[in-house]
């Protein structure tokens, strides 16, 4: 009950609300006169006082659909409700006309005292008062309201099928009777005119350009969802409701245009243009306004002068946007409502255009104001970023460096301990050496190239020439030793199968054949796993074998509880970390000592302490003004110097030597002259070359760029790539020996741990195409007396362990015939710091013949077979030993043999008779060094006397080539030219055999 008395008094409040607004609405007509002539004035009052009553009413029905039934409700017309007709003739706006609503409030009370049943009838009787199609809107209407609706079901379906469909609200309105009689139009409205004068033409335009007067229909509740209402406007004055399903209702539009004009962003609303676009759109005119307003603004604020609008577009666009086609109008959507789009959007593009309209020095201000704000703020933004990109940037870097730095100290760390332990095994190296000597032991054999990345990165098969020692596996011909050698490169079967059968054959073999077994089970072929992980880097042996931990395991496993100790090959910080990880001693010098002596100035240094006679020049020049002013002191002092050597320090092999001739000097004749004018006494003294020598700095440096060659051009192709590399690392001017025979001879040296120097190995050097690099050597040496020899090899190698300088060194030494004195000269031209290839290459033939050499006579001792003892047992004067003379060729080349396997090639061999006779102890021995690519090879050809050495080792590289060789397919290698230097050497061999003889001591 409670809560029927609050919605009573709810309704009350609003319909008092409403006879608030109906009496304001009297006091808005009461302000309607006419003027002198009768003319009615002010209408535009009557329009607004209507349209706020009409949005109360709309506003508490809402109200009242909410909080009373949920059922939508509407007022009767405030028009007089006991007219039974629309047309109001001679109709006066006076108060008394006015209808009362107060008899509504009744009936609405009168609602209110009905049952349940009652109230639902009423508001089933109040919904077909909102359906004006059904049959019973016009009985309702008028028993309720007394309102006698005309008859308006007819309508003409010929008629609707010409028009679009529009929906809008439902507008509750009165329609004369004169105008459905004769068939004016109407566009959901009707004009009011008032008949009490007649209408001028001004007041005609006034009238028509009076609001309408409108009701729109609350918008429908969750509990009625169907409850939109259309209205179907004819082209006759009609009004249609064909919807009795209460859905939307679409209208046809006139398809007419309506243009109007907008004249400096402002609409003439007494404009005969926009008044008639006005009254034929008066149904969507509120959506209309709400795109003309900022269609104006737009306009005042671009300051546009004349903007034509077309009406049809313009409600065109009105239906799109309340269907959702489109979002918010921008400014092109809006300009497309406009006949003269075009040059309207020509002039709003313009620049500055929008600072003459309407507020545009404000604009202008602001906009100003807006950049230079921003370009404040962006800079401010630039600034902080860059700021905080540097303090990023300063706290990465110095995090990185704090990093690096932590890194490079533990290395260092790492690498000085590595250091001190290098050391502490060295001393006990020495202070056991003889011990060790003479027990068994075990060498690691890592045949390492220590050179620097960028001699690494230019070597073609690194691997290959890492593996050119593979014959140090021969050092198990002494009982007493086991042999670890690390490969560089995965062996095949057949070369391992090669050296398993070479390894087992040896003189004892005769005896007991146990002792070949033996042989095997003392060597052991180890290949590290980072081989296969840096197929490409061309890394040192010892830096793979550092990074294998497997290999350094077994190779832990394998020397348990031995004597063992490393030999290397070039000298690499890496040898440390293996020897330390391994725990065992290195037989070489630190690699700090060993990178100071290894150089080409360095060696200078060595030769210079060891009081050995080197050749004229000077080392470490690191300058071209230097260069210059050195090899013009030097040739100025040494004229009879016809070739002058260039080597860099760090390149070994001939690869980093070029030279140049001194007879292309235009002025080296006049300096001959000048010799002989002053004679050898005054050419001495400083005045007398001082002539030359300026001579000879104004033309060098053509000089070298015209003449000068690298010794190898496909490591340094021209003479500028050279001097380049040459001032970056240092290097040596020397003289070549003044004299057209030549002999160079390497001597191998083992510098004991205990003090000692033995000398293990020497021999003459045979040459390729390059005069300056040794690819084969000839045993034993025939040049220089084997005292001289043995007494020079000493002086170095006590010069060397002054410098702490242990392990394997090789001497380069070059002889020749000095033609003033005529006096046999020898110069000490080059040091390495190595295990020579010539020193691995004598342990296989060393073992092969079981001999060995002899340093006193300088001779190849090999033991008699056992069949030739047989038969000279009886003879005590002859020796048990006789003399036989190898050739050695370390790295032979020939591209063709990689279409060979090994096997077929031993075949090819075996059918020319190229072998060994182990009984006689001479042929041809091989070593292999790949199985995949199968390019290089060593060989070494035993005979009784070094000229059917060298015949022998000619006709077996002849013979190869031609087998493996066609006419078009020669290919590439080094035989020709190493055929060539043997055919020189065997002319020279008798004059260094009657020099021998003259310098052998008497016996």
């Amino acid at each position: 009950m409670s809560n029927t008395l609050e919605k009573e008094d709810h309704l009350g409040a609003v319909l008092c609300q409403v006879q608030d607004d109906l009496r304001q609405l009297k006091c808005g007509l009461g302000k309607i006169t006419k003027n002198d002539r009768g003319e009615a004035l002010d209408v535009q009052a009557l329009d607004t006082a209507i349209c706020k009553t009409e949005s109360s009413i709309r506003k508490h029905a809402e109200d009242y659909l909410k909080t009373v039934t949920k059922e939508l409700l509407v007022l009767p017309s405030i028009e007089d409700l006991q007219k039974d007709t629309v047309q109001i003739p001679n109709w006066k706006p006076t108060l008394e006309s006015l209808p009362d609503v107060r008899p509504q409030r009744k009936e609405f009370e009168y609602l209110q005292e009905f049952s349940p049943g009652e109230k639902q009838r009423s508001a089933l009787a109040m919904r077909l008062l909102y359906n004006p199609t059904h049959p019973n809107n016009r009985t309702i209407m008028h028993q309720r309201f007394g309102i006698s609706l005309p008859d308006i079901h007819q309508r003409s379906t010929s008629t609707a099928k010409h028009h679009r469909i529009i929906t809008g609200p439902v507008v509750n309105m009165a329609v004369q009777e004169e105008d459905i009689s004769t068939g004016s139009k109407c566009r959901c409205h009707k004009q009011v005119k008032f008949e009490t004068e007649p209408e001028s033409d001004c007041e005609r335009i006034d009238t028509e350009c009076t609001p309408l007067l409108t009701t729109k229909a609350p918008p429908p509740s969750a509990n009625s969802k169907s409850m939109d209402h259309s209205c179907d406007i004819q082209g006759t004055n009609e009004l249609t409701f064909n919807n009795p399903q209460n859905l939307p209702v679409q209208a046809p539009v006139n398809t007419s245009k309506y243009p109007f004009t907008i004249i400096k962003g402002r609409i003439n609303p007494m404009a005969t243009d926009f008044c008639h676009f006005k009254q034929s759109f008066g149904l969507c005119w509120s959506n209309v306004v709400d795109v003309l307003d900022p269609l104006e603004k737009l306009l005042r604020d671009f300051a546009v002068p004349l903007a034509k609008v077309s009406g049809e577009r313009l409600v065109d666009f009105v239906h799109e946007l309340d269907n959702g086609l489109r979002q918010a109008p921008p400014v092109i959507s809006l300009l497309s409502v406009l006949e003269n789009q075009e040059e309207v959007l020509s002039l709003v593009s313009r620049a500055g255009q929008r600072y003459k309209g309407v507020g545009g020095v404000e604009a202008a201000a602001i906009h100003i104001q807006s950049y230079w704000r921003r370009y404040i703020a962006r800079t401010a933004y630039l600034r902080h970023c860059r700021r905080k990109w540097a303090a990023g940037t300063i706290a990465i870097s110095w995090l990185m460096h704090s990093q690096m730095r932590r890194v490079r100290n533990a290395l260092q760390a790492r690498r000085f301990r590595q250091l001190e332990n290098y050391r502490s095994r060295a001393q006990h190296l020495a202070a056991n050496w003889t011990h060790i000597q003479t027990s068994k032991r075990t060498i690691i054999h890592i045949p390492s190239l220590g050179y620097s990345h960028s001699q690494r990165q230019n070597l073609r098969g690194f691997d290959i020439l890492q593996n050119v020692q593979i014959s140090r596996l021969c050092d198990i011909r002494d009982k007493n030793v086991e042999v670890i050698y690390i490969c560089p490169r995965h062996l095949g079967y057949d070369v391992l199968d090669y050296y398993t059968s070479l390894l087992g054959t040896d003189e004892a073999t005769d005896e007991d054949d146990t002792h070949a077994s033996s042989f095997l089970r003392r060597c052991i072929i180890l290949t590290p796993e980072a081989v296969d992980y840096f197929p490409n880097r061309n890394m040192c042996l010892s830096t793979l074998l550092k990074y294998s931990p497997r290999t350094l395991k077994r190779v832990r496993n394998l020397i348990q509880g031995k004597q063992t100790y490393i030999v290397g090959g070039v000298a690499h910080v890496d040898d440390l970390a293996v020897a330390d990880e391994l725990g065992v001693p290195i037989l070489a010098p630190e690699p700090a000592i060993a990178q100071l002596y290894s150089t080409k100035s360095g060696g200078r240094r060595i030769f210079a302490g060891a009081d050995v006679e080197v050749p004229p020049g000077q080392g470490d020049i690191y300058s071209l003004n230097q260069l210059h002013e050195t090899l013009a002191e030097l040739m100025t002092q040494n004229l009879d110097v016809q070739r002058w050597l260039f080597k860099l320090d760090s390149e070994n092999g001939g690869r980093g030597t070029a030279y140049c001739d001194a007879c292309h000097l235009r002025c080296f004749n006049w300096a001959l002259q000048e010799h002989v004018h002053y004679g050898p006494v005054l050419w001495n003294t400083a005045w007398i070359q001082e002539s030359v020598l300026l001579r000879y700095l104004d033309e060098i440096p053509e000089w070298l760029a015209r003449y000068a060659r690298p010794a190898k051009t496909s490591y340094y192709p021209t003479w500028a790539c050279f001097l380049k590399t040459f001032l970056r690392q240092g290097g040596v001017v020397e003289a070549y020996p003044p004299s057209d025979s030549v002999t160079c001879l390497t001597v191998d040296l083992l510098l004991e741990p205990g003090g000692e120097v033995t000398m293990l190995s020497w021999g003459d050097q045979l040459h390729g195409s390059c005069q300056l690099q040794a690819i084969g050597y000839t045993v034993p040496q025939t040049s220089v007396n084997p005292q001289t020899l043995h007494a020079i090899c000493m002086r170095v190698g006590q010069a060397c362990l002054q410098r702490l300088i242990l392990g394997y060194v090789s001497v380069d030494l070059a002889t020749f015939l000095d033609h003033n004195t005529r006096e046999q000269k020898v110069w000490a031209i080059d040091l390495d710091l190595t295990y020579s290839n010539q020193l691995a290459m004598t342990q296989m033939f060393l073992m092969m013949t079981g001999g060995i050499l002899n340093c006193r006579t300088g001779c190849l001792e090999v033991p008699m077979s056992i069949k030739e003892r047989c038969c000279e047992h009886q003879n005590a004067a002859k020796p048990p030993v006789v003399n036989r003379c190898a050739v050695i060729g370390s790295h032979l080349f020939h591209s063709n043999l990689s279409m060979l396997y090994h096997a077929v090639f031993f075949k090819m061999c075996k059918t020319h008779g190229i072998g060994f006779n182990m009984k006689k102890r001479k042929g041809t021995v091989f070593a292999l060094y790949d199985s995949s690519e199968r390019c290089s090879l060593g060989m070494i050809t035993i005979s009784e006397d070094l000229q059917g050495a060298l015949v022998t080792f000619a006709q077996n590289l002849s013979v190869i080539h031609q087998d493996i060789s066609a006419s078009q397919t020669q290919g590439e290698t080094n035989f020709k030219e190493l055929i060539k230097d043997i055919d020189d050497v065997l002319q020279m061999t008798v004059q260094h055999r009657m020099r021998a003889v003259e310098h052998k001591p008497a016996t």
